[in-house]
């Protein structure tokens, strides 16, 4: 955590939650409680993230681990539920049953925010439990939109032979490649993030073809009865996407050919 003074204020720069923070300290009382609660939860918040968890989540997320930790739910408890309903939801888009795997799925992506803010608010954080959650992000899209596409032949909409595996190359090729580049970045620019590089790349991380804005796309999709047209968006939104950190990695590359710094925008301002 990097240290620095902006606009007349000490802040903290968080690599790993991808924020600026102010250190703050609250008398514990009956009364101070709620707002004790709040500070803990929302300083374990993650700053650059997707619209969904940044936007919609935190109250809803907040809500859950308030009510797990009154209940002594651990953090990976809360990760083995969340499994359960991901597989579940890969399950009903296989059999083409939309509505409800959006539904596990929704449920499913708000607890992935549960667990991690339910480790950090109470200090219960495990090397296992972070591996676990962070193995099960990593591996069950590319199954999710699989069977999405596959589940449309139940409902009468199959793409054909060759639209599908158009698609689904795409849509793999392009996962596999923005996870290289984001891998890459960090090793070759001092660990920092390509998302957390400069404004531009923390503001398109809202909407940059991962998990939960394809399924904002699927969604949409769902309520025009079109779940095919939507999963061939996610597509098209995949590479679109690929392209700009492909373009972003590129900047960043001469950008340290010329012997300029390659800064995140959260440790200057």
């Amino acid at each position: 955590m990097a240290i620095g003074e902006g606009n007349g204020r000490q802040h903290a720069q968080n690599r790993a939650l991808r924020k600026r923070e102010r250190p703050f300290l609250l008398a514990l009382r009956p009364d101070t409680v709620r707002a004790a609660e709040r500070a803990s939860y929302f300083g374990a918040y993650k700053g650059v993230t997707d619209l969904l968890t940044k936007y919609l989540w935190p109250e809803w997320a907040l809500w859950l681990t308030r009510l797990a930790a009154w209940l002594g739910v651990s953090p990976n408890m809360v990760t083995a539920i969340g499994t359960v309903l991901c597989v579940a939801a890969t399950v009903a888009f296989a059999f083409g049953q939309y509505g409800i795997g959006l539904g596990l799925g929704l449920v499913f992506m708000v607890l992935d925010t549960v667990d991690g803010k339910l480790a950090r608010c109470t200090i219960t954080s495990s090397r296992l439990g972070n591996v676990f959650d962070h193995g099960l992000d990593l591996v069950h899209p590319p199954f999710w939109w699989w069977f999405w596409a596959t589940g449309l032949a139940h409902v009468g909409l199959a793409l054909s032979d060759a639209l599908f595996w158009w698609v689904e190359g795409a849509i793999f090729a392009g996962y596999v490649v923005q996870r290289v580049i984001e891998g890459a970045f960090i090793a070759w620019f001092g660990g920092i993030h390509i998302h957390v590089w400069e404004r531009f790349d923390s503001r398109f991380r809202l909407f940059t073809a991962r998990r939960n804005p394809n399924m904002v796309i699927l969604f949409v999709a769902v309520l025009f009865a079109r779940p095919d047209i939507g999963i061939v968006a996610v597509a098209v939104w995949t590479v679109v996407s690929c392209l700009v950190h492909v373009v972003r990695l590129g900047q960043a590359l001469a950008r340290k050919r010329k012997g300029e710094p390659v800064r995140s925008w959260l440790a200057e301002a």
